[in-house]
């Protein structure tokens, strides 16, 4: 005999359904718009005669912080927000609680009334794939609130600074700063914009770097210019070559990068940093030897940076030196035990060498750590 529901309980669950299939459906470009734009605002900044200096974009990462880029407010007397949505209001930047110099970053405190409060955005805790359909809500050309969009067409890694995406969304000056989204509505990166042979390259900085930048020792617009004044001769000409030769990075033009980097470590050869960079541009170049004697120094300088001794393995791993890069890797990976990249080189090392067993290990060891990484070395292991 078969069971019959009620009546009225077929009608509630029929009313459910929708409502569940509703909630499990993928917003659309312009309700992702709608949620987030919010967020997003216009940087204004001025100099002493009150005067615009320069506009630019931002985000809210936090309740009353901003995140922009450092170059959009660099040299500016006084600085001032204003939102998207609406009319739009405008709110004056109180002080700059952290800069980071290296990734072009400024965070900025805003104070809101309560009733104005904006949340910060999510900040994706993974990379994207090439092709992956991504926008862009910014201010270019003053022109406030524009939104752009197109794909992820490369993911490139520059050492000491993280991930660059580049993108083929339409960018223009005043996008410095604009918050570069997924079809999540998460954050990306933060877009930079650079130009070469007058044509713009439409880049985005990794969100694993935003993330690290919090409040730290607040300092006012007066302070941070004076700080950008100090050092030494020496040491202003190796920041100023380090600084080009990252730009270069950005753009992927390794030649170029090489000669500044150069340059740095000739003005300042105390810095690690730079010496990594350069031992990254050898290896792009395929002069491993030098690379090696590069990230060397760097190692010397700064024993317990795992970065140099992950790209010192890179470099013994394409000069064929497989053991050496083993125990590279390995050191990389004890200096920072939750180093996904370190673990994914060890395996192929072990596969390149034949040792299956091995790899397998350091496959169990990444899957917690990174699933992409995770899946690019399965499929290896696989074949």
């Amino acid at each position: 005999m078969k069971r019959k529901f009620p009546l009225l309980l077929a009608l509630v669950v029929l009313s459910v359904i929708p409502v569940i299939a509703q909630t499990q459906e993928k917003e659309s470009l312009p309700e992702l718009i709608r949620r987030v734009k919010p967020s997003v605002v216009a940087v204004i900044t001025y100099d002493a005669k009150n005067e615009v200096q320069m506009t630019g974009s931002g985000f809210f990462v936090r309740q009353n912080q901003v995140l922009t880029n450092m170059h959009v407010i660099e040299g500016a007397h006084h600085v001032e927000i204003r939102t998207l949505d609406g009319k739009g209001k405008t709110y004056a930047v109180s002080e700059v609680l952290n800069v980071d110099d290296e990734g072009d970053l400024a965070l900025l405190s805003v104070n809101l009334p309560a009733d104005r409060a904006r949340a910060g955005l999510e900040i994706a805790s993974s990379l994207p794939e090439e092709g992956e359909d991504v926008f862009v809500i910014g201010n270019p050309l003053r022109l406030e609130g524009s939104v752009s969009n197109g794909i992820v067409s490369a993911v490139r890694e520059v050492p000491n600074l993280g991930e660059i995406i580049q993108i083929t969304a339409p960018i223009s000056h005043g996008n410095s700063g604009s918050p570069l989204f997924n079809m999540k509505g998460q954050v990306l990166g933060i877009v930079t914009m650079k130009v070469t042979n007058g044509q713009n390259i439409n880049l985005a900085l990794g969100a694993s770097r935003l993330a690290k930048l919090v409040p730290a020792k607040p300092m006012s617009f007066d302070d941070l210019a004076a700080r950008n004044k100090t050092g030494a001769q020496p040491e202003v000409l190796a920041e100023w070559w380090y600084r080009n030769g990252l730009n270069s990075l950005w753009l992927g033009n390794y030649d170029s990068a090489l000669g500044y980097f150069e340059n740095a470590v000739n003005k300042n050869p105390n810095r690690a940093e730079a010496w990594i960079q350069v031992g990254y541009c050898k290896v792009k170049q395929g002069k491993n030897a030098d690379a090696i004697r590069a990230f060397q120094k760097a190692i010397q300088l700064r024993p317990n940076s795992a970065e140099a001794y992950n790209k010192l393995g890179d470099a013994y791993y394409y000069a064929g030196r497989f053991s050496e890069a083993i125990e590279a890797y390995k050191q990389a990976a004890r200096i920072e035990p939750e180093l996904a990249e370190a673990y994914y080189n060890l395996g192929m090392t072990y596969l390149e060498t034949g040792d299956r067993a091995l790899a397998m290990v350091q496959l169990r060891t990444l899957q917690p750590l990174d699933e992409k990484l995770y899946q690019k070395l399965l499929s290896e292991v696989q074949r």
